[in-house]
This record gives structure tokens, sequence and C-alpha cells, in this order.
């Protein structure tokens, strides 16, 4: 089958691999047909993030057609229409039983390795690090789905696929940012990155009762989308003090909460945005956390930060003494995206939300070099990338 493949630092390839076959009984297999580049995929992308292995499959925002299943799955059957969530989880462990999916016990065979960096595993993720699994992921023609009777959503409507798609990431991970931020009927929250992460925690933050949502960019589209389609008050972040705006529009109080939405490859302003990227360039720190130090600083005394952008290691002048002076709350993770796939797909099917106005580029599959590095650069007002095998 044909896939995109990883080779080092952007370097992203169409070749032939192997078709993925049933391994273990709760098994099945996926034809994929739309699959999407997510901010996530430019961590190994840019290789900033370890554990990747030239030849890997790329992607975990995959949808598509049972064509296989295993003689333990229960739940599907040949021919169904679903969307498949990255994160891998058994179902039945500790974790899993208290819904925390992206936690699982079992899905990581690289625990140990995984125990070595982080202390504990988090569950496996398809088509990222072997850190977390090294599983192949859905940039391709076919995708092997293990327990698959945990994770994938059916979809019985007519809704196309632009709709539904982002049920396997963006859409659930950016409802959990918002829902990690205890928002409450009168908010004010700023969301850091208007990527398609941060389009979605807005669109969430306002579903949850926000009264205000600021979302802080520097990519004009993105702004415009924020703006556009969740009704946000916005900041262009090399244009204005962030710090200082965000005072001015909350009468000196700062926002009720702040969202990282941005994560490891942040873009900072000035001296910190300097001295960050030169210390990640000689290993002193390895991810870029001048997101994390403004909402720090700029969230209200006894406000929440919430964390949902991808974070891979160290971090370099936390101001932790802030943070705890000023009481805030922190809430982080990948997403329990098992949790979150029902209630949501409701929404879409209500008409609630349309999630497909995110899309800004849909090409084949063939075409998914040249789209990495359009995503990646921000080029051609490109927001969010959909593949088509």
């Amino acid at each position: 089958m044909r896939a995109l493949t990883w080779h080092g630092e952007q370097d992203i390839r169409v070749q032939d691999v192997p078709r993925p076959e049933i391994v273990n009984p709760n098994d099945a297999v996926i034809e994929i047909t739309a699959t999407a580049i997510c901010g996530s995929d430019l961590h190994p992308y840019n290789d900033n993030i370890p554990g990747m292995r030239e030849g890997d499959v790329m992607g975990h925002e995959p949808m598509g057609e049972v064509v296989e299943v295993g003689p333990e799955v229960t739940t599907l059957d040949e021919g169904d229409r679903v969307v498949v969530p990255f994160t891998i989880s058994c179902g039945e462990c500790w974790f899993c039983q208290r819904e925390l999916y992206s936690l699982c016990d079992n899905s990581n065979p690289n625990a140990e390795m995984a125990r070595e960096v982080m202390g504990q595993s988090p569950a496996g993720l398809f088509g990222y690090t072997h850190l977390l699994g090294g599983y192949a992921g859905g940039q391709a023609e076919y995708l092997r789905v293990p327990y698959a009777d945990v994770g994938p959503v059916k979809i019985e409507s007519d809704l196309p696929d632009e709709q539904v798609l982002f049920l396997s990431d963006v859409f659930p991970t950016g409802y959990m940012a918002a829902e990690n931020a205890h928002i409450e009927d009168g908010d004010t929250v700023a969301v850091w990155g208007c990527g398609p992460v941060g389009q979605f925690t807005v669109q969430s933050a306002q579903m949850l009762g926000a009264d205000r949502v600021i979302a802080i960019d520097r990519v004009p589209e993105r702004l415009d989308m924020a703006r556009d389609h969740g009704d946000a008050e916005t900041v262009h972040f090399e244009e204005e003090d962030v710090y200082d705006t965000l005072m001015a529009m909350t009468g000196d109080r700062g926002p009720d909460a702040c969202i990282d939405a941005v994560g490891t490859e942040a873009h900072g302003t000035g001296l910190a945005g300097v001295t960050d990227r030169a210390k990640q360039e000689v290993g002193l720190e390895s991810d870029r956390p001048h997101v994390l130090r403004e909402a720090i600083k700029c969230c209200r005394k006894g406000g929440t930060l919430s964390v949902p952008g991808v974070y891979t290691g160290d971090v370099d002048g936390i101001p932790f003494g802030s943070l705890m002076n000023k009481a805030l709350t922190v809430e982080t993770g990948q997403t329990h995206v098992q949790r979150y796939l029902d209630p949501l797909l409701e929404t879409i099917e209500d008409g609630e939300i349309d999630p497909s106005f995110v899309v800004t580029h849909e090409e084949p599959l063939e075409k998914g070099p040249e789209m990495y590095r359009t995503f990646n650069d921000k080029d051609d007002g490109c927001v969010k990338v959909v593949l088509t095998p």
C-alpha cells in the first residue's frame, strides 16, 4: 500500500509499505477514506520528538471503512464506516475503567522505554514516536487498529468525511482543553494558538459558557478564522504585547482561564524567544515554553491553566513561583478521546457545530510531502490539511 513515511527532519516520503494484517484477535483493519495532518505531526516532522525511526508511517487522524475484523471483535463488522481515535486504549485497565483512556496501562508495547523518560508510560498512539508504541499511522491506504472494540466510533449517518473526521483528535482535544479550564458562565478565556486545536478550543469554550474568548496568534488567516467561526476577540502577538493587552481587556485582573494550545514549538518574541531557540539547538532544553510562561503570567489569581499543547521533554525558565503564589490550577494531558466520541458526534449530527470549517486544503495522499511543507510553513493560508488515499 501507499503511505507517508518519516526519514528524518522535514523528510516525509510517499512509499510502498506492507499492507497491515490482523495480528491479534481484537484487531480490525480499516481502509482509509480520509486522513489529516495534525499540528502534533510537525513535532516529528521537525525532529523535535525522540524515538522516531526511518520508515515509520505517519498520521493519527484517520477514518474509513472496516475491511477485516479479528475473531474477538464484537462491535464492528466489515463495511462499517468509522473514525479512529489517535489514542490506543485497552478498555479494561485501571485507567481505562476510569475513562482516562490516554493513560492506558496496556497499549504501549514500549512501556519500559517510556517509563525511563517519563516515570510511567501513557497509552500507545498511532503514527508517533516509539516511546509511545511505534504503531504505524493512518496517513496510508490501510490501518491496523488494535483493541478495535474500544477505539473506533461508527458513523451511521451520511455526514461527509470532513464533518466527522476530526473526532479522531482535534475536536475532542479542543473540547477537553476547554473542559479542563473549568469554565463557568460569564468567564473570560484566553487561548494561545489558533491552529486546528485552538480553533476547536475557542468553539468549545463558547459551548461551555464562556462570555468572552480571546484568541492569540500571529497568522492572519488563523485569527480571521477564530473571529469568523468562533466569535473570538483576537490578539496578534507580534503587533501587541500580550500581557498588557490582556490586562487592558480584563480590567487588569487577567483571564479566568488560560489555554496553551501551542506546546513545544511556540514562537516567542524578544530575548526569551531567541534564548529558547538557542537552548533547543544545543540540546539544553527540548521544548520552547514561551506560551507556557506567558499564560502563567497572564492568568488571573486563582484561575486555571489548561495545557493541551504537546510538550516532549524538559522546559526551562518556568515561573513556578508565580504559578504557586497566584494559586493557579493546572490541567494537562493527551486527550481521553473515547470519552468524548459519542457526545461530540451528537453535536455534529444536531448541527450545533460543523467541524469542516477548519479545512483549507484537500489533496490526494501522494501530495502529502508537499502539504507537510505548506502546513509547517503556514503558506497559502493553510490551517488544516485533509488527504485522501
